[in-house]
């Protein structure tokens, strides 16, 4: 069941961060995105969170913050289900795109992207951090 995300949740959704994002948010991060509005949702059965994802709501359209989806449950179909959950919420605000940047390197993350429906519209080069000093986002969007 996919549920709005809360403060409670975020140890829960902190600990699937860190353990599937080589650069993972921090707590604060979580509770930073919570208290000014952002979307948040969790991915939940029989009480343990198997997934979540935060979308910033802006003018005509969404941004795909962060997204995960915890080891034991990957690979059942989760992140597909969010990211069509994630369209269908921006399409209830009567967006126009949804948006996303990512790493060339996060090819699990590109492959859901790509198989969702969404296209390279750009690059934003030395974005993220990297092992070896900076990695290039891929701006990657989806028309609603």
């Amino acid at each position: 069941m996919i549920r709005a995300m809360t403060l409670a949740d975020v140890d829960a959704v902190l600990a699937i961060e860190q353990a599937v994002h080589a650069h993972p948010w921090t707590r604060g991060n979580f509770a930073d995105a919570l208290a000014s509005g952002y979307s948040g949702w969790v991915d939940e059965l029989d009480g343990v969170l198997r997934g979540y994802a935060v979308l910033m709501l802006g003018v005509g359209e969404a941004e795909l913050l962060t997204i995960g989806v915890a080891t034991s449950s990957q690979r059942l179909g989760l992140a597909t289900h969010l990211m069509q959950w994630l369209e269908s919420q921006a399409q209830s605000y009567n967006f126009e795109r949804l948006c996303l940047e990512v790493r060339p390197s996060n090819t699990a993350g590109l492959a859901l992207y790509c198989k969702t429906g969404f296209i390279e519209i750009g690059r934003r080069r030395g974005y993220y951090p990297a092992a070896n000093g900076r990695e290039d986002a891929i701006l990657m969007e989806k028309r609603l």
